[in-house]
C-alpha cells in the first residue's frame, strides 16, 4: 500500500496501452462447471489454497534476494516479479500484456540535517518544498512525544517554534497534519523521525507542503531529540526524471467484454524491503485465483486481472492504465476489487466501505460499491466466521482511479502502520497497541511478516467474490446473467403467444 494519500495527476503523463486479447485454449478447474455463480465460486475457492498462495509469497522472497534486496518500481527485482506472473498466466492460457507506462522519479540533490559537525540523512518527503541552497538554520524544537506526537496544535505549545526547525516522531496522524502543525506554530522546517528501524523513504505529504519536510531513521531521531535548542540546518533540494515501468494484464478468452470484472493488486514493493505482505500478499492470492480460474473458464462475464506497478510511488499503474481507456472501455469494465495487503501478521479483517455505512472519511464509493463490500462482509462472516469492519476510501491504494471514473469498487485490506485496539484484538486475536504491520514499509516485510491465516481467509474471499461476479453483476449494475436473460426472452415469448391466442379467439361483433 502506498503511504501516499494523494495522486500528483499533474506529473501523471498521458499514455495509452492496448489490450490485444486473442483467444487460446487453457486446462482449467472451472471449464467443467455450469453457469451457476455458487458453484464456480465454490469449485474456485476450494482450489485456491494456502500451499499455492505460499508458493508466490516464497518466488517473491526469492526474487527481492537476488536483486539486492526489494522488488521496487525500476529495478531488476520488479523486473523479475513481472516476468514471474506474466509467465505463470501465459502457461495457464492467458493471453498477457506488459504494457509500459512512464512516471516521475524524485532525485535528491541535499538531503541533510546538520548540528554542529554531525551530518544526519534527512530524506525529503513527497511534496515537500525545497530549501535554497545551504539550507535554512534554526533552532531545534523537540515535539514532546506522546501517543499523537503532533497531531494536535496542542503539541506545540509551551515552545517558542518561530523561525524553527520541529523534530516531530512518526505515528498516529499523517505527515501532512504534522508539518502543517508544525509551519501554523512558526516553524520554517520540519523534521520527522521513524518510529521503527529504517530509512523513513517513499513517503509523502499526500499534497504540496507549505514548510520543508525531510525524514530521519529512528536511531538519528533520538540523537537528534538530545539537542534541542541547538542550531540545526535542514538542506533539502531534489529534482525530477521520468523512468518507464510496466503493468500486467490478463483477461480470460471467455465472457462477455463489454461486462468485465476487473480485479487487481500492486506488485512492485518499496525499496526497504521484498515487500511480502506489501504486497506480494495481494499479488499472490490474486495470481493463484486466476491460475485456478484459467484462460477459458465458462462464465458470463470476462474476468480480468491486473498488477500494477509504481504503486509505491503514487498509484501510477493503475492511475495511467485507467486514464488511458476511453470512456467506452471503461463503461465495459462492471465492477473492480482491489486486494493490497491481505496478510498483515497482527491482522485486522478490514472491507472497503463502499456505501459509507461507516460515515467515516471520503464518502461512497459509486453506486455498486456498496453491494461489493456486503458480497465480502457476507462472505467472510457466513463462510469464516469472521467479523469485519469497514475501512475508508482513503485514496492511498489502486482503487483511487477506479472510483474518480464512477467504476465500484471494493475489495479487502488487513491493515498497515495503524494501531490495533483492545476491542478488535478480542474479536480477531493479535496484540492491542501495536501497528496491524509493524514492518509496515520497512526492511522487515518479509516472508515471515504475514498471518497466513488472514492469507487463507481473505485469498478464499478474494476467489469466491470474483467468481460470483464472473457469472452475474446484477446486484451491482443490473446486468443479468445469460440464463436469467434467456429466462426473461422466454417468458416474454410465453406471454406473446399466450396474447396471440387470445386475440385469435375474440368474439365477433
Amino acid at each position: 500500500m502506498s503511504g501516499r494519500t494523494g495522486i500528483r495527476r499533474a506529473a501523471i503523463l498521458a499514455a495509452s496501452a492496448s489490450l490485444a486479447l486473442v483467444a487460446v485454449p487453457a486446462v482449467n478447474v472451472a471449464s467443467a462447471a455450469t453457469l451457476d455463480g455458487p458453484k464456480l465460486a465454490k469449485n474456485l475457492t476450494k482450489n485456491v489454497t494456502a500451499d499455492g498462495v505460499h508458493r508466490h509469497l516464497i518466488a517473491f522472497q526469492r526474487i527481492a534476494d537476488r536483486n539486492g534486496g526489494n522488488r521496487a518500481a525500476g529495478t531488476s527485482g520488479y523486473d523479475a516479479s513481472v516476468d514471474y506472473v506474466a509467465g505463470k498466466l501465459r502457461g495457464a492460457g492467458f493471453d498477457v500484456t506488459t504494457p509500459e507506462f512512464t512516471y516521475p522519479v524524485q532525485i535528491t540533490d541535499a538531503a541533510t540535517a546538520k548540528v554542529g559537525s554531525t551530518t544526519y540523512e534527512n530524506i525529503p518527503l513527497e511534496f515537500s518544498p525545497q530549501t535554497p541552497v545551504g539550507g535554512v538554520t534554526g533552532p531545534l524544537r523537540v515535539v514532546p512525544e506522546d501517543t499523537t506526537p503532533g497531531c494536535e496544535a496542542s503539541d506545540f505549545a509551551g515552545q517558542d517554534f518561530a523561525g524553527g526547525i520541529a523534530l516531530i516522531r512518526r505515528g498516529s496522524c499523517t505527515f501532512d497534519v504534522k508539518h502543517r502543525n508544525a509551519a501554523a506554530a512558526g516553524a520554517i522546517a520540519v523534521i520527522i523521525s521513524n518510529n521503527r528501524e529504517g530509512t523513513l523513504s517513499g513517503v509523502t505529504l499526500g499534497a504540496p507542503g507549505v514548510v520543508p519536510t525531510g525524514g530521519v531513521t529512528q536511531a538519528d531521531g533520538n540523537a537528534l531529540a538530545q539537542l534541542g535548542g541547538q542550531a540545526v540546518t535542514v538542506d533539502l533540494r531534489y529534482h525530477e526524471e521520468d523512468r518507464v515501468s510496466r503493468n500486467v494484464i490478463a483477461q480470460t478468452k471467455t465472457g462477455r467484454t463489454d461486462n468485465v470484472v476487473m480485479a487487481g493488486a500492486h506488485l512492485d514493493s518499496v525499496e526497504n524491503g521484498a515487500g511480502i505482505n506489501d504486497n506480494g500478499t495481494g499479488s499472490a492470492g490474486l495470481l493463484e485465483t486466476a491460475l485456478k480460474l484459467g484462460g477459458s473458464p465458462k462464465v458470463n462475464n470476462a474476468v480480468r486481472f491486473g498488477w500494477w506497478g509504481a504503486e509505491e510511488l503514487g498509484l501510477v499503474g493503475s492511475t495511467k492504465y485507467v486514464q488511458a481507456l476511453t470512456f467506452e472501455q471503461q463503461l465495459d469494465i462492471a465492477l473492480y476489487l482491489n486486494f493490497d495487503m491481505i496478510g498483515s501478521p497482527n491482522a485486522a479483517y478490514f472491507v472497503y466501505d463502499g456505501d459509507n455505512s461507516d460515515g467515516v472519511g471520503a464518502g461512497a464509493g459509486p453506486y455498486g460499491s456498496g453491494q461489493i463490500e456486503q458480497a465480502f462482509v457476507e462472505y467472510l462472516t457466513v463462510e469464516k466466521g469472521v467479523q469485519t469492519e469497514g475501512t475508508d476510501f482513503t485514496g492511498r491504494s489502486d482503487y483511487g482511479e477506479f472510483i474518480a471514473q464512477g467504476i465500484p469498487a471494493g475489495g479487502l485490506f488487513t491493515g498497515a502502520e495503524g494501531i490495533k485496539t483492545e476491542a478488535q484484538a478480542a474479536k480477531w486475536g493479535g496484540t492491542a497497541g501495536i501497528a496491524y504491520d509493524p514492518n509496515y514499509h520497512g526492511s522487515g516485510d518479509t516472508l515471515g511478516n504475514v498471518d497466513r491465516l488472514a492469507l487463507d481467509r481473505n485469498s478464499d474471499a478474494l476467489a469466491w467474490v470474483t467468481a460470483s461476479y464472473a457469472i452475474s453483476t446484477e446486484s451491482v449494475n443490473g446486468v443479468p446473467a445469460r440464463s436469467q436473460r434467456a429466462e426473461a426472452r422466454a417468458a416474454s415469448l410465453r406471454s406473446l403467444h399466450v396474447e396471440e391466442h387470445h386475440h385469435s379467439h375474440a368474439d365477433v361483433a
